[in-house]
């Protein structure tokens, strides 16, 4: 290959496939998160080429000092790719379960953007080592199938179009492209479990198993989603838990079945496992009533099962 045809060479054209199977049906415009990392760059350059007229949302979370000027950094590259803009500052108190919290508060905000600015998705930069740390910090908490399954390609309003993709590979995007990109500090804070998971657990396990684990991570969560997902569509089918949500008819199911009837009955925040067992004990008239966290309870009454808030 001469110079001037490495030059011609273009870095999105081997993306597009993959990129435009993960976006199919998508309308124009999308909101893209973006944080001004490599993932979320790339992300916004590959929505830029694929016409999808995105506009780059940043979050402030506010949670260390000189994060607004990360703002100013994806206004430029916005402005340089020729994408739209939001800022958005969001206050998250110190304390205890930060990540979570913050992860929380981010979504938030961007679905209220997405709404705000006509999108019908938000697109998320995560990749296949972010589906990996997901999987294992999943592992930690205890998961149940469906959260070793990671994170769907498509939930509801969120897409995450570069989730078999590598970190390495969006940062060679952006290098390719020339576009600049913010390495936030935070990710390199091991008081952090994702952080943590990414610098010395992840690494470990791959010398241990003589293998890189990311791509191996990453695919058992796509099967085991696709197994979650078709029991969840047979429970939901079995026992629909809507108008008449019979006690006698859950406690008759399958207990795999009936545990995923009632996770998808009670729906968020997320029951635990004690929680559901306790819920069925309801079911089968072994217990009057339980108590859930959200200020939710559920009891028994007329041979139903009644959920109540507050």
């Amino acid at each position: 290959m001469t110079p001037a045809t490495a030059a011609a060479v273009d870095p999105l054209e081997p993306w597009r496939p993959r990129f435009v199977d993960a976006t199919s049906g998508l309308a124009a415009p999308v909101a893209v998160a973006c944080s001004g990392g490599a993932d979320s760059v790339a992300l916004l350059a590959l929505a830029v080429d694929a016409g999808l007229a995105p506009v780059a949302v940043h979050v402030d979370h506010g949670v260390r000092d000189g994060s607004d000027r990360d703002a100013e950094h994806v206004r430029a590259l916005a402005s340089t790719l020729g994408a739209g803009f939001r800022a958005v500052k969001v206050e998250v108190a110190p304390g205890s379960n930060l990540e979570a919290r913050a992860r929380d508060a981010r979504y938030a905000i961007l679905d209220a953007t997405r709404v705000e600015v006509g999108a019908d998705v938000v697109l998320v930069g995560h990749t296949a080592d972010d589906q990996a740390e997901t999987v294992l910090l999943n592992v930690l908490r205890g998961a149940a199938s469906a959260g070793l399954a990671g994170m769907a390609a498509r939930h509801g309003t969120v897409v995450r179009p570069l989730l078999h993709a590598r970190r390495s590979d969006t940062r060679s995007l952006c290098a390719a492209l020339g576009l600049p990109v913010f390495d936030d500090p935070m990710n390199d804070d091991r008081a952090f479990r994702r952080v943590a998971i990414r610098h010395d657990v992840l690494p470990y396990l791959s010398a241990l198993a003589e293998r890189d684990l990311v791509p191996v991570l990453a695919r058992q969560a796509e099967i085991l989603r696709s197994d979650s997902e078709f029991l969840d569509d047979l429970a939901a089918h079995a026992w629909p838990g809507d108008g008449g949500s019979r006690a006698a008819s859950l406690a008759a199911l399958p207990l795999p079945l009936a545990r995923r009837a009632l996770r998808q009955w009670l729906g968020t925040p997320p029951p635990s496992m004690a929680e559901v067992d306790r819920v069925l004990a309801v079911a089968r008239a072994e217990a009057r009533a339980t108590e859930l966290a959200g200020g939710r309870a559920v009891h028994r009454s007329g041979g139903l099962l009644v959920l109540t808030v507050g």
